[in-house]
């Protein structure tokens, strides 16, 4: 994880709630205090160091410390981190640490519940563009402590050609030798959504093909045309309920939009010691 972005996310994220007028009230500069983080779901853990970086930026004497590791699974009661901070910061930054703990470790454990679903299978669990604005790196990390792949980061590193990109171009075969004219390095995608767009497709030879809404039997046939020449991807409507399935026609990655547009936040509560007597 990149520690500029975790420390972009975080600053954004403090200036929606800064400065604690509460606490400041309260509390003077000077006063220490102790929290820990404590788990009250099972799931997967995730977000770390988001939370870390939060008491951090608030309080550069912050220090942190991991019981549990991204990715680990925990249980109701588990302590996952203690921090030691000036009161105040542990106050100003109890909401924003949680945000992350709790939104990273709802994908996470999402991630997992897929990716256990395909076990067996060749298939791979991999996510898409549909995060939360402006926390796209912290979505994707979580993914990936679930145990998921990460699809495109943003429209920059790979070619995918979707429907209304073939639409407007006259045709998937228009689409591709455009990019192909401009020579630039990065893999094309071509999504297709029938046999007929298959066969236009796997003739140019693309990196990828992307399977748009096509139920399992349609995927097996896919596959067995393809045979092997171009890796396949599933997407569009995929549910847990369904990705075995999905797995099961031979597919190589199945993409997830549901991992990250439609998350649970896994319950975790940050609890402050009380001053230790005089």
């Amino acid at each position: 994880m990149n520690a500029a972005d975790i420390a972009e996310i975080v600053r954004r994220a403090l200036a929606e709630d800064l400065p604690d007028i509460t606490s400041e009230a309260i509390f003077g500069p000077g006063e220490r205090g102790r929290a820990r983080f404590l788990v009250k779901a099972a799931g997967v853990l995730a977000g770390l160091p988001f939370a870390e970086a939060t008491f951090a930026a608030i309080d550069p004497t912050s220090s942190f410390r991991g019981m549990k590791n991204d990715g680990d699974p925990v249980e109701p009661g588990d302590v996952i981190a203690e921090v030691e901070a000036g009161v105040v910061a542990l106050l100003s930054g109890e909401r924003t640490a949680l945000n992350f703990l709790q939104r990273a470790s709802g994908i996470a454990t999402t991630t997992r519940t897929y990716v256990d679903a395909v076990e067996g299978t060749n298939a791979k669990i991999y996510d898409t563009r549909k995060t939360a604005p402006g926390l796209r790196a912290l979505d994707k990390y979580a993914v990936r402590c679930g145990g998921g792949e990460n699809h495109r980061i943003g429209l920059y590193d790979m070619f995918l050609i979707k429907n209304n990109h073939v639409d407007r171009a006259g045709s998937i075969t228009n689409a591709v030798e455009r990019i192909r004219s401009r020579g630039l390095p990065q893999k094309i995608m071509v999504e297709v959504r029938d046999m007929d767009e298959l066969d236009e497709a796997l003739a140019l030879g693309p990196d990828f093909i992307l399977l748009d809404n096509m139920a399992p039997d349609e995927l097996r046939r896919a596959v067995l045309r393809t045979a092997g020449a171009v890796p396949l991807e599933a997407s569009g409507g995929v549910t847990l309920e369904s990705v075995r399935a999905i797995a099961e026609s031979g597919v190589d990655r199945i993409s997830v939009g549901a991992l990250t547009h439609s998350v649970t936040a896994l319950d975790i509560s940050m609890r402050v010691a009380p001053p230790l007597p005089k």
